[in-house]
């Protein structure tokens, strides 16, 4: 009875399990993502994060429909790409389609270009009209104004109809990165627990991308006394995730939901609390909550 056991029964790892969706080894994945969408400095704080949220909108990072956009004096913004938010749209089970207008000048340029975003379970379509004068930027990719100006209402119309919140297109994070590092910030450890309990604990070595559990780091030292409990970022979402999962009714849901406390627990970070909001609002749509 007075043996150290853990508290949760052993899980893929956040990185396995988005391996997993692509036949993919884990260290092989992170590697490859690590180094095709990320900036070359980073910390791993900053690529959980970047996976959370990839996770969260079921975005592939492999292909860049999401990657880090590097934000100034430090941190990452993150960036979904057009075809990103094509695969939000057209693959969330309310989408019936859009419709594209653009208003051109006498000359042929581009003014105006009006989405029209229709969902199944709703009337009338959710518009967006996106002005050229507001939105063209000096670089490259605006050379193709009337493109550019059909992905920015697309984008913005898929945010008022779906509400997708929390990711941006390549120009919204060239912007933001400019202004502020936005990369959520470490939360503080939580309490120590019971020292008849410990919870597991992962490393990510950022050399190989090895995953590797750390019998120190699970929260016992060198002497056998539990130190507490690590759960990053990542991995306290995943377990959110799993356990509303199970839940079939509105009251256990928010049982579940209040026992966790994720919005304590992201005291301070916003980024981290909206992921999780996500989350329950996923799953109180599933079982048909009248709070979703």
């Amino acid at each position: 009875m007075n043996a150290v056991t853990k508290t949760e029964a052993a899980r893929p790892s956040l990185i396995a399990t988005m391996a997993s969706k692509f036949n993919m080894d884990p260290k092989a994945f992170e590697a490859t993502v690590r180094s095709t969408v990320m900036p070359q400095q980073h910390t791993n704080e900053q690529f959980a994060a970047l996976m959370m949220v990839a996770k969260e909108y079921d975005l592939n990072p492999l292909t860049k429909e999401i990657y880090a956009f590097p934000a100034k004096g430090g941190g990452i913004v993150p960036v979904v790409s057009i075809d990103g938010w094509l695969n939000l749209v057209n693959s969330h089970p309310a989408c019936d389609g859009f419709e594209i207008e653009f208003q051109d000048d006498d000359a042929g340029n581009p003014v105006s270009c009006t989405c029209r975003m229709y969902r199944k379970d709703r009337g009338r379509p959710t518009t967006v009209t996106e002005y050229l004068s507001e939105c063209i930027r000096n670089t490259d990719p605006w050379k193709m104004k009337h493109r550019m100006l059909r992905h920015k209402a697309v984008i913005q119309a898929a945010r008022y109809a779906f509400g997708f919140s929390g990711i941006y297109d390549e120009d919204e994070g060239a912007k933001i990165a400019e202004m502020r590092d936005v990369t959520p910030p470490a939360p503080p450890k939580p309490p120590v627990p019971p020292t008849h309990q410990i919870a597991r604990a992962e490393t990510i070595d950022a050399e190989t991308g090895e995953i590797t559990e750390d019998p120190v780091a699970d929260g016992i030292d060198a002497d056998g006394d539990v130190e507490g409990e690590f759960l990053d970022d990542g991995d306290f979402l995943h377990k959110l995730d799993e356990d509303l999962a199970v839940c079939m009714d509105e009251a256990t849901l928010e049982e579940v939901w209040s026992d966790a406390d994720p919005l304590a627990r992201f005291e301070g970070n916003e980024d981290a609390q909206k992921l999780a909001t996500i989350v329950r609002k996923r799953h109180l749509k599933r079982i048909g909550g009248g709070n979703a």
